[in-house]
């Protein structure tokens, strides 16, 4: 397996099952260092780097928040881990019910699902910022989502590289 392969292999799923943002981040990355900051630069400068289809693309690989995929039990790991750290996977039938209403109208709007970076949330804070976005432009939400998206990458990459300098 080749330097590049093992790269893709390591981070590829560091933004939601896209890994070529971490094919393209690879030259950079390489020569600057595999610390949790250089790899998020490299990462997040690929992802900016892309044409707009490619970061919605990014965005709707992304699962609803206490959605299909967590009641099915379909989540990656990480967003697993990230949405039970938030007690997302503990709701009450009418939280559920508020979630997937908010999911649906959100998705509706904007074309891809609400994204936050939800480790150190509640669901009550997840649920006020939902509330508030969904108010957004399409482009004040995309920003917004993007920027949430490389928050999500630097908190996978703090934990996968333990030790290192923080993104």
């Amino acid at each position: 397996m080749s330097e590049r392969d093992d790269f893709v292999r390591r981070f590829g799923g560091v933004f939601e099952h896209s890994a070529w943002v971490a094919a393209r981040a690879f030259d950079r990355a390489a020569s600057a260092g595999l610390t949790a900051g250089n790899v998020h630069s490299a990462l997040c400068n690929a992802f900016r780097a892309a044409s707009p289809a490619e970061r919605l693309a990014v965005l709707r690989a992304h699962p609803d928040l206490a959605g299909k995929l967590a009641v099915a039990g379909e989540l990656t790991a990480d967003s697993r881990a990230e949405q039970a750290s938030a007690g997302l996977d503990r709701l009450s039938p009418e939280e559920h019910a508020r979630f997937t209403r908010l999911n649906a109208a959100y998705t509706k709007k904007f074309g891809f699902p609400f994204i936050i970076a939800v480790k150190g949330l509640t669901k009550e804070d997840i649920l006020a910022a939902f509330e508030r976005r969904i108010d957004n432009s399409a482009e004040e939400e995309f920003e917004t989502a993007c920027a949430e998206v490389e928050k999500i990458a630097r908190l996978r990459l703090s934990s996968m590289l333990p030790g290192e300098e923080n993104a």
